[in-house]
């Protein structure tokens, strides 16, 4: 049975995602906000979003900053506005899917109410694991160019122990650096400390900032304020890789002369060709299954 794909918005990890589905079979794709790519691609249809047909869609991709809470989708490859309603919405057929990097209440609410399939992609713990490798390398680039001293011998603080988190004490660790890492959670100081890492409660953190080279933080909360930014020496780094507005007081450390960096989408950034494959393989999945 053939199904028809609408990817609407993204970036330039969306380009290896079409390339991925184009091997889909008995599947059209239909591609709206790609207007200012110089090479379209090839076969496929470019649509402005009034000239989508809801109705006819099997699957909808949104791009991984999904769409905010007017409506509006980002379209890097577009200067053309994209809104889509809640009657939009309802105009898809029921056995349709929704997916979206990150959601929110606007999104959850109207596909609540068109009573139709979403799925957040980087909620899942596959995509997250994956796209914590690019996410290390690209922590490790900001590092080489924002700092005067070598990854090797440096004293690196992570924040967090999730999916990240680990993956990025782990790639530094590698690398010779000093790491210890926080965690509330009292399995996950023990796993920090079973990987030969040092380990710190997080309510202790202010207490180890002073011999911090390079602070790493991975968690979507306010846990690096003023207490611990105070006690950092002077050259220290901070990189903050939470969702924005991320976990750092960069008021605070702008005031301190701390240099405070919150660098988003990395995977996007520093490898789109895998981040995006990353993607496509959890579509793919889906919607072979609708077939």
């Amino acid at each position: 049975m053939s199904q028809t794909i609408a990817v609407i918005g993204g970036d330039a990890r969306y380009l290896e995602l079409i390339r991925q589905l184009q091997s889909l079979t008995d599947t059209t794709i239909v591609l709206v906000g790609f207007d200012k790519l110089e090479q379209g691609f090839t076969g496929l249809k470019q649509l402005d979003v009034h000239e989508l047909i809801p109705g006819q869609l099997d699957a909808v991709i949104l791009p991984i900053t999904g769409i905010d809470n007017e409506g509006r989708v980002e379209a890097v490859f577009s200067e053309k506005p994209i809104y889509l309603t809640a009657e939009w919405f309802k105009e898809l057929p029921s056995s349709s899917i929704v997916f979206t990097g990150i959601t929110n209440d606007y999104l959850r609410d109207v596909i609540k109410q068109a009573n139709i399939k979403l799925v957040p992609l980087l909620d899942r713990d596959d995509v997250a694991i994956y796209n914590s490798i690019p996410t290390a390398e690209g922590t490790i680039m900001m590092a080489i160019e924002h700092t005067d001293f070598t990854i090797h011998s440096s004293r690196v603080m992570v924040v967090g122990f999730g999916r990240v988190g680990n993956t990025v004490a782990n790639k530094f660790s590698s690398l010779g650096a000093k790491v210890s890492v926080s965690a509330t959670r009292i399995k996950d100081l023990a796993r920090i400390t079973e990987m030969g890492l040092s380990a710190v409660p997080l309510e202790e953190l202010s207490t180890k900032m002073h011999n911090c080279d390079l602070l790493i933080n991975t968690i979507p909360a306010p846990v690096i304020e003023k207490e611990a930014i105070k006690h950092l020496p002077s050259h220290a780094v901070i990189i903050d890789l939470a969702s924005k507005p991320g976990g750092t007081d960069f008021k605070y450390a702008e005031q301190r002369g701390i240099k405070a960096i919150l660098a988003r989408s990395l995977p996007g950034i520093v490898a789109p060709k895998t981040a995006g494959k990353i993607l496509a393989d959890v579509v793919k999945q889906f919607v072979q299954k609708t077939k």
